[in-house]
């Protein structure tokens, strides 16, 4: 094996790995809230999440693949070394912020890698503005629409099921919470495991064994099987953070938090926009909390979450950055 294909391999691999961490960091944002509703136990959800994590391949396309691999970073000016760091930068605050249980971004965590690794080797003109515009105000905009959205479905379950009794609604909704968990796991892996694909089509477009920036079968099976493995071993600190310490959910409240979190990133996949499952899924259960008053949010932890937000893409960027600077000095470009 010649080193450049060695190379090529080895940093799939780590892609690979990010994705498998992507899925193992995010499980919470699939099953926190069944888990915590107790409709299915730990072990039960995670199957169930990784399951629709991987057949979410076969759903929404590549679009959200395509504007991670060309159309955030100029992919001339990408070399082994940026890719290299960009990965590493995610990986490291992925695993410093499950450590503290913090639900943040995997996805803000690679896209901040990235782009640290790459303004080090090129200097800020790398950065595609129309990528970015849009991504940066879906930062703001996919929490705000999980919110809302989960508020107004919970507020319609309530007016709809006003005349049935709570024991009965709660049975309905332990079933339905299945169909809501499975289509939020479907909307997580559709998302997140194209951003990988991205990642890994770079990598091929930059070793010259794509001719055009596309995104191959195999790649697109890999990175759902990866991130669905990830699930099914579960991020539990950062469970126990989203399931309950941000508000007490009932499978109502599960429901319409998973629903609207599901619709939300159905959305940004349809118009290729890599979001934030973690944000939009923290937004929907804070605007589920919030239709039983604003005092059954505990808005200290989410206060700390939104700071661990914050900081997200510029810790990654300046670890991607710092990666990318130590591996130039052993000769690497």
């Amino acid at each position: 094996m010649s080193t450049h294909l060695l190379v090529v391999v080895g940093l799939i691999a780590v892609a690979l790995s990010f994705d498998f961490i992507n899925g193992f960091h995010d499980a919470a944002n699939s099953i926190a809230t069944v888990v915590s509703t107790r409709v299915l136990s730990p072990g039960q959800a995670v199957i169930w999440a990784a399951f629709f994590n991987f057949v979410a391949a076969f759903t929404f396309g590549t679009a959200v693949a395509k504007t991670m691999g060309n159309g955030m970073i100029d992919i001339s000016q990408v070399t082994f070394a940026v890719i290299f760091g960009g990965l590493i930068g995610a990986i490291v605050w992925d695993l410093i912020t499950w450590y503290f249980g913090l639900p943040t971004s995997s996805s803000h965590a690679l896209i901040g890698g990235y782009a640290g690794a790459a303004v080090a080797k090129a200097g800020p003109t790398v950065i595609l503005a129309s990528g970015w515009t849009k991504t940066l105000i879906y930062i703001i905009l996919a929490p705000l629409m999980g919110l809302v959205l989960g508020l107004l479905i919970e507020v319609s379950i309530f007016w709809i099921f006003q005349r049935t009794s709570p024991l009965r609604v709660d049975h309905i909704f332990r079933r339905l919470q299945l169909v809501s968990a499975a289509a939020y796991s479907l909307g997580h892996g559709t998302n997140d495991a194209q951003k990988t694909m991205g990642i890994i089509a770079g990598i091929l477009f930059t070793a010259g064994y794509l001719k055009a920036f596309t995104i191959p079968v195999w790649v697109i099976l890999t990175a759902h099987t990866a991130i669905g493995l990830g699930t099914l071993t579960g991020g539990w600190r950062i469970i126990h953070t989203m399931g309950s310490k941000i508000t007490k959910l009932q499978p109502v409240g599960g429901f319409a938090a998973e629903t609207a979190g599901a619709i939300t990133l159905f959305i940004a996949s349809h118009f290729g926009i890599p979001v934030s499952t973690t944000h939009t899924i923290t937004g929907a259960i804070v605007g589920v909390g919030a239709t039983r008053r604003l005092s059954a949010v505990r808005w200290g932890v989410a206060g700390q979450i939104v700071w661990a937000w914050v900081l997200t893409i510029p810790m990654a960027g300046l670890i991607g950055a710092a990666t990318f600077w130590v591996v130039r000095l052993f000769g690497a470009r």
